[in-house]
């Protein structure tokens, strides 16, 4: 087996292993992540925003996922064109 093969199927052994284990561990346990446990803790403060959108505001949780999604995936698109952009020029480079 060329080493190449060996170590990408290594590398997935070690993903799956980590998932797995990851869920193995995690029980009933509830997914969650660090927002939602702020929101948990401004809520039980009695915290009062002090500054609401005056031009537009998503009408529901899903659409604001949907603006957030849309921004990251934007974000990695420009992200790979400029990486893209310098793997380009160091192979042109190396042509010449």
């Amino acid at each position: 087996m060329k080493r190449s093969t060996l170590e990408i199927v290594i590398g997935l052994v070690v993903i799956l292993a980590l998932v797995v284990g990851a869920l193995a561990f995690a029980g009933e346990a509830e997914w969650g992540g660090a927002d939602g446990n702020a929101a948990g803790l401004i809520d039980e403060t009695g915290y009062t925003p002090w500054y609401e959108s005056t031009l537009w505001s998503p009408p529901s949780g899903e659409v604001e996922s949907l603006i957030f999604a849309l921004q990251a995936a934007f974000g990695a698109g420009i992200s790979c064109l400029i990486f893209g952009y310098w793997a380009g020029q160091r192979k042109a480079a190396r042509k010449d």
